[in-house]
């Protein structure tokens, strides 16, 4: 249990370095609400899928570590996570997509996308799903963009 109370420090802190790195973005604003609609809801999105996972991932610690305390391997730890997210063909086919999608696009797309937009730090969206969900961290990333481009005076207007 210790290692879950961790990760989530960690999503914590990772989420926090993104958003103190990247002050002018996340400023109050002058006019306007202080988080529009669709960032609300990309906000929204990005919480649910992080209390769900963690619904499921405690379950998982608690329903199969069976007193090990190692986080890497063992049972309840993240090799057996891994190990069960292909234990059958349709966990396959979740469980390659999933990795696909966090391991290779989101990356691809936050840091890339990040540093066209003037992101400082992109690649921590990457980081911060590692900590907390691959949901998550595509809801921020979108909600950050969103906000971004909401608070630009040239794009403000479009």
């Amino acid at each position: 249990m210790l290692s879950l109370i961790v990760h989530a420090l960690l999503g914590v802190a990772v989420v926090g370095w993104l958003v103190a790195s990247n002050r002018a973005i996340f400023r109050r604003t002058e006019t306007g609400p202080l988080v529009s609609t669709l960032e609300g809801v990309y906000y929204a999105v990005g919480l649910a899928s992080v209390v769900i996972g963690w619904y499921f991932n405690i379950t998982f610690v608690m329903d199969y570590a069976h007193g090990n305390t190692n986080p890497i391997w063992g049972d309840g730890s993240w090799a057996q996570y891994v190990q069960l997210m292909f234990v059958n063909p349709a966990a396959s086919s979740a469980g390659q997509d999933y990795t696909i999608g966090n391991l290779l696009l989101l990356p691809l797309m936050t840091i890339i996308g990040g540093r066209r937009r003037g992101i400082a730090r992109p690649w921590l969206f990457f980081v911060s799903s590692l900590f907390t969900s691959f949901a998550f961290a595509w809801a921020f990333y979108l909600a950050t963009t969103e906000r971004q481009r909401r608070l630009s005076p040239v794009l403000h207007s479009v």
